[in-house]
């Protein structure tokens, strides 16, 4: 597949090659002689990347299991009363009951 899409952006490079020779060629038409082999590259280092990924992850010792972290105690959980939380709720609750009452 990859040498597929080699042979075609080559083939398209060319293609812009000869509009850039052309009359109306521009060196836009320059940039993308040099791009679409680029393309076409990409492909196969895509492949060979993965393969290389597939083949170090296969080689990797299996990760070890560590224990499970204790649960941290955040300071809402705490026993420990809050007054601003408090004043809070009962703003909340004025205001459910105003609410209500409309």
């Amino acid at each position: 597949m990859s040498a597929l899409s080699l042979a075609v952006c080559c083939g398209l490079a060319w293609w812009q090659w000869q509009r850039f020779e052309s009359a109306n060629g521009t060196f836009q038409n320059l940039g993308y002689v040099l791009q679409w082999p680029l393309f076409g590259i990409a492909p196969a280092y895509m492949f060979w990347r993965f393969r290389k990924l597939r083949e170090r992850e296969l080689q990797a010792p299996p990760p070890e299991v560590s224990p499970r972290p204790a649960p941290v105690v955040h300071p809402l959980d705490s026993d420990e009363p809050d007054d601003e939380l408090t004043a809070y709720n009962r703003y909340l609750a004025r205001l459910n009951a105003d609410q209500e009452s409309r």
